[in-house]
C-alpha cells in the first residue's frame, strides 16, 4: 500500500460500520484483560473486523486534530518480506538504534526480562545464549501474527504528536480486542528503520515509531500467560488541591 492509500475497501469518517462479532464487554474489563501477546494462531484475522477497528480509532483525540497516527498494515507477502528483512538485520550482526534506557528506569526491564524469559515464560536460563537468541527473534517475525502493523509519523512534529499515536495505538489495540483480536506493541521493530522503510515504501522523513503484531491468541501457550506487575496510582498521580 502507497503511503496516501487507503486500505481497500476501508471505512470513511462518516461510514463507520458495525459488527456483531465483538464481545459485550465494557473498557474496564477490556483495560484488564488486554495484554502483550506473543504467540498466535495462524487464522487470517478477518478484514472487516480490522477495518471496523481502524474507522473507530480515527476518533482519537490529537493536537489541533492533526491526526498524526500513520499506519502500514502488512500480510501475506509483504510481512513475511518485512520478517525476512528484519532476520537478515539481526543475522549481520547490526545493533538495533533504540534508544537506551535511563538508569532510574532499568529495572522495570529487569523485572520483566526475569518473568518472560524465566519458567513461565520463555523458560530460557541466563547462559543459554543460543535460547535467548532465538526468542529475541521472535520479535521480528511478529510472533508468527498473521498480521501485522508499522506505525510511524512525521519526524517534524512534536512530542505532544507522538503522546497523540501512543493514544491512537491504545484505543487500537482495546478495540480489536474486543472484536476477539490480540495484539503486541514491538518497540524492537523500530530499532531498524532503515530496513522498515526500505521494505514498506516510508519515507525518510517519517518516524518509524513501533510495531503491532495482531491475530488470535493462541491459548495454549504459557508465554500468553504471562503478566506483569503495575505501579499503583501513588505512584504515578499526584493529587493536588
Amino acid at each position: 500500500m502507497e503511503e496516501q492509500q487507503k486500505t481497500p475497501g476501508s471505512p470513511t469518517q462518516n461510514s463507520i460500520p458495525t459488527t456483531t462479532n465483538k464481545s459485550p464487554q465494557t473498557l474496564t474489563t477490556l483495560m484488564q484483560m488486554r495484554h502483550s501477546t506473543r504467540s498466535f494462531l495462524p487464522t487470517p484475522v478477518p478484514r472487516a473486523l480490522l477495518h471496523e477497528a481502524l474507522a473507530l480509532a480515527q476518533q482519537t483525540p490529537s493536537n489541533s486534530n492533526l491526526q498524526p497516527w500513520r499506519l502500514k498494515v502488512l500480510t501475506g507477502p509483504a510481512l513475511e518480506r518485512l520478517s525476512t528483512a528484519l532476520l537478515a538485520a539481526v543475522d549481520q550482526g547490526r545493533t538495533p538504534t533504540t534508544a537506551p534506557i535511563p538508569e532510574a528506569y532499568r529495572h522495570y526491564r529487569s523485572a520483566l526480562g526475569k518473568e518472560m524469559y524465566g519458567p513461565n515464560g520463555y523458560a530460557v536460563a541466563r547462559e543459554d545464549s543460543q535460547g535467548m537468541e532465538a526468542a529475541r527473534r521472535r520479535n521480528y517475525t511478529f510472533f508468527d501474527a498473521p498480521l501485522a502493523m508499522i506505525v510511524y509519523m512525521d519526524r517534524q512534529l512534536a512530542e505532544v504528536d507522538v503522546m497523540c499515536v501512543g493514544m491512537y495505538v491504545q484505543a487500537l489495540c482495546l478495540l480489536l480486542a474486543e472484536r476477539g483480536l490480540a495484539s503486541c506493541v514491538q518497540v524492537s521493530v523500530a530499532g531498524y528503520p532503515d530496513v522498515v522503510r526500505e521494505v514498506v515504501g516510508i519515507r525518510e522523513e517519517m518516524s518509524v515509531l513501533s510495531g503491532i503484531a495482531v491475530g488470535f491468541e493462541n491459548e495454549g501457550s504459557r508465554l500468553n500467560r504471562l503478566r506483569v506487575e503495575r505501579d499503583g496510582v501513588a505512584e504515578c498521580v499526584e493529587c493536588m488541591e
